[in-house]
């Protein structure tokens, strides 16, 4: 790797924002992320550390980086996601790919969510005297967080030891989050058989039966409600969101196909595939008997809950630090990946998951120095 001096803080901000990095299941939308790691590769590389970029299996142009400075299996992990969401053309008054300062705040898509932490990560270590480092420090820069996980499910597939603990740097107000909730998106598909409207039994109506499957959804949503709380979370339950329906094609033919679309997020403590696996067993036994195909496939992998333990010495020193408790959120990240691979995991980062996904997303230039300034603590108290 031929690396360079990175560019000032803003600069560095600037190129980050300039270079498109969008993920998205839309074809249309996607976009590659590899010209963005290889800036990153380039910058970490000048501030001495050691850099593999690693291609993501079956994504092309997808690509995961590693960053290293030290020996040992202790240490700390600075981890973020290198791509952005697609943004609403047209709804902009800022123009997405060029940083523009303006009453207090960095526009950009990104600036929030997550691209500014790794700008902010390296001005934070570049003056830092790594070689006296006693444990590892590690930078992880991630492919597809916000449409399939493919980079950090890659990363978790390589049951690498990187370091002990863990601060993924989403916007958070930089404030520390120690739990989120899970997240699974299924499709449900009824196949039924058309026919003329006038007479019912001349077909099997999807539509009728999404009726029902739909009234047991919200019955078992109910259940869950009254089974499982908790009270860190402001939604203590778990939810099931009914999201998207299709189905039919005139009002004079019996529908013969109807598709629905399901948004369920577990508590910590559950388990994806025992609620995917309830939920096919409740839907079978509520067609039974009905005439009905039913199908269920997920519409993405999936992401597991998250809870780091609150007396883990990342969570006591991050509350330390920030002067907050450590909380819950019901937004997923790529935690649970790191939890796996061994790592006691925080998330905690500059700006405001309110602005993520927005038209005008933007950083309040009053994070800056407070965020740098986190950054070094923690570098010192989990690497010196």
């Amino acid at each position: 790797m031929s690396g360079m001096n990175p560019p000032n803080l803003i600069a560095m901000l600037q190129q980050l924002i300039a270079t498109p990095s969008i993920s998205s299941v839309n074809p249309r939308w996607d976009h590659e992320n590899s010209t963005i790691i290889n800036l990153l590769a380039q910058w970490l590389d000048g501030v001495g550390l050691s850099v593999e970029v690693l291609p993501v299996p079956e994504c092309p142009g997808k690509a995961n980086l590693i960053a290293r400075i030290g020996s040992g299996s202790e240490g700390l992990v600075l981890s973020g996601h290198s791509d952005t969401v697609p943004y609403d053309e047209g709804r902009w008054s800022h123009d997405p790919f060029l940083l523009t300062e303006e009453d207090g705040r960095l526009y950009g898509l990104g600036t929030a969510d997550m691209k500014s932490f790794f700008a902010l990560v390296i001005e934070a270590i570049r003056e830092m005297p790594l070689e006296r480092l006693k444990q590892p420090l590690t930078i992880i820069a991630t492919a597809d967080e916000e449409s399939t996980m493919s980079g950090a499910r890659a990363l978790a597939a390589m049951q690498q030891r990187l370091g002990r603990y863990a601060v993924i740097g989403e916007p958070t107000g930089l404030r520390p989050i120690r739990m989120h909730k899970g997240i699974a998106m299924e499709a449900i598909q009824l196949t039924g058989r058309s026919g003329h409207s006038s007479d019912p039994t001349n077909g099997v109506s999807a539509l009728d039966g999404i009726y029902t499957v739909m009234g047991e959804l919200m019955a078992w949503r109910k259940e869950l409600e009254r089974n499982h709380r908790n009270p860190m979370f402001k939604v203590e339950s778990p939810t099931i969101n009914l999201g998207h329906i299709q189905g039919g094609d005139n009002p004079n033919r019996i529908c013969a196909f109807c598709e629905l679309h399901i948004d369920m997020r577990p508590l910590p403590g559950m388990c994806l595939e025992d609620m995917r696996s309830a939920l096919k067993k409740r839907l079978t036994a509520a067609l039974r008997g009905s005439g009905l195909q039913l199908e269920v496939r997920p519409l993405f992998h999936g992401t597991p809950a998250m809870e780091t333990p609150a007396d883990s010495a990342i969570v006591r020193y991050a509350e330390e630090l920030t002067g907050f408790d450590a909380e819950a959120v019901a937004f997923g990240t790529e935690g649970p990946y790191l939890t796996e691979l061994g790592m006691e995991t925080i998330i905690m980062g500059p700006g405001s998951i309110r602005q993520a996904h927005q038209p005008d997303e933007y950083l309040e230039l009053s994070h800056i120095k407070p965020a740098i300034e986190l950054i070094q603590s923690l570098v010192r108290r989990f690497c010196y």
